[in-house]
Formats: structure tokens, sequence, C-alpha cells
């Protein structure tokens, strides 16, 4: 078990529950930014943190694009939205999300395809599985259902402050194999498309990240920021004071920064995902 589990529980019963506002707020008309604002805001009002900026990527955009302070875009009918949030109390970070449907329901299949995955790759976790196991079982569902699983996406095992902690599960078998032991927390993520079943890199999404703590001498505003957000992600909007966020745009080629993920033959994706605490005869979902 990991320390302290019931910290993993309540990070993992908020970050359920932030996923579930958020598919409720996306709707004709609601601003991408508020949406996501408003996300950040339930998830620190209930006393933990968001592991990562609210991801609301739409259409062929897998993951990874999160609103600048700036953005003024807002949902349409027949947009195909990933929710993807996290939170996290003293570095025990849950990860979760849901694809919603704008208005219309052309796509009913492909959301099914991602949830299905979810809920079959889950039967078979336990202490003791091979993640190749947990890939096979994702790959056939999506299969099963007409669509391609996202080859080059993975879920991945989470330890403290760390929401990708080495261990992988692909979409797809064949990729990775590791064993995955009672006590480890892991993220089952698959992605669903009507395209190639590939991603590559898009435009920066506005999300970035500290590899290491910068040197305090050198760069201090840095190093300040750092201390608030340690290697986990963040983005401008979480930083309100301009002559931090002036320090940000001047020291980015510090940080490692992400691209939005983009399907490489413009089909739109879906995505579901859970985070579950590994045990010995099963699993115990954390963010339901």
């Amino acid at each position: 078990m990991p320390q302290d589990v019931d910290r993993w529980r309540r990070a993992g019963r908020i970050g359920g529950a932030a996923r579930a506002l958020g598919t409720g707020l996306v709707r004709v008309g609601a601003s991408r930014r508020d949406v996501a604002e408003e996300i950040e805001r339930y998830i620190r009002s209930q006393g933990a943190l968001p592991a990562f900026p609210a991801n609301l990527s739409i259409n062929d955009e897998a993951a990874h694009y999160t609103p600048d302070p700036e953005d003024d875009r807002r949902f349409r009918t027949g947009d195909v939205v990933k929710v993807d949030v996290g939170a996290h109390i003293d570095g025990a970070i849950s990860d979760t999300a849901a694809t919603v449907e704008v208005g219309s329901t052309r796509y009913t299949a492909l959301l099914s395809a991602t949830s299905s995955a979810v809920e079959a790759a889950s039967k078979e976790l336990k202490g003791g599985v091979e993640t190749n196991v947990l890939s096979r079982t994702i790959e056939r569902t999506i299969h099963g259902l007409g669509f391609k699983p996202v080859e080059n996406l993975t879920g991945h095992t989470i330890e403290t402050y760390l929401l990708h902690a080495g261990k992988s599960v692909p979409n797809v078998s064949g990729m990775a194999n590791a064993r995955l032991e009672p006590g480890e927390v892991v993220a089952i993520e698959p992605f669903a498309t009507n395209g190639v079943g590939r991603i590559g890199n898009g435009p920066f999404g506005n999300i970035m990240r500290f590899r290491e703590e910068p040197d305090r001498e050198r760069f201090p505003e840095l190093s300040e920021l750092y201390g608030r957000f340690r290697t986990l992600p963040f983005c401008a909007r979480w930083v309100p004071e301009p002559e931090l966020r002036t320090a940000l745009q001047r020291g980015r080629k510090r940080l490692q920064t992400y691209p939005v993920f983009v399907e490489e033959g413009q089909g739109w994706v879906s995505q579901a995902e859970r985070t579950f605490l590994v045990v010995d005869a099963g699993c115990e979902v954390l963010t339901p």
C-alpha cells in the first residue's frame, strides 16, 4: 500500500467528483477557460490542489490542451471534448478523464469504446498481472466496437508527486510488459479514434513543468514558482503575478513544455480514465 492510503482515496474521490462536474459544465456556448477554472476551483475548495491543469482537448486533439488566460473559445455542437482532470493532496495524485459530445449523438459509439475498455481492463487488474494482459484487453475491446486504439498513448503508474512513475499500460498489446504489484497506483487510460490510431505533436498546449529546481541565486522567480508546483504540470493561468508571469515567459526554455497531442489522420478521439489501487485479488477504484 502507498503510505497514508486514505490520502490517496480522498484525492481520488475529489478527482472523480471534479471529472463529473466538468462533464456537466461542457455544453454548447460554454467557455473553455471558464470550465477549466471552475473544475480547478472545485478541487481547491475540497482541500486538494489540481495535479495538472484541467485538460479540455477537442475533436482530433487527444490530450494536453488547457486554456490560456486569454482563451475565449466556446464549445460548439458536435464537439468531442476530453475532460481530463487530476487532484493531489500532498503529492498523492488522482488522474481521471471522460469524454463528452456536445449537443449531438453522432459519436456515441466512439465514446463507448473507451469507457468499455476501462471497464474491461479493470476486471483483469490485480496484483501480479502483466501490463500486456491489460493492453490486450483494451485493444480487443476498442477493435471490437469498430475503432482503433491510439497506439502511442498509454496508461501509467503513479507515485507521490510523480504523475508518470515508470510502468506503462499501452493501448495495444506487444509494446510493453511490466508486472503490477499490490499497493501500486495505476491509471488505466484508453484512447480510441476513427482515424489512423496514432498521435503526433501539435502546437504548445499551455502546459509546462519543472524537470528540477532552478538555481535560487540565478533564477529566484522561477525558484519561487518551483516551490508552488514542484515537478507537477502547471499553466500560466495559475500565475497571476505579472512579474512572475514575465519571468516564466523568459525562462520557458528551462521547463518541459507539453504540445497538444493531435490524431495523425485527423480522426476524432475519445478518452476514458480511472485511477486504481492494485490489491492482491483485484483493484480498488480511487476515482469513482
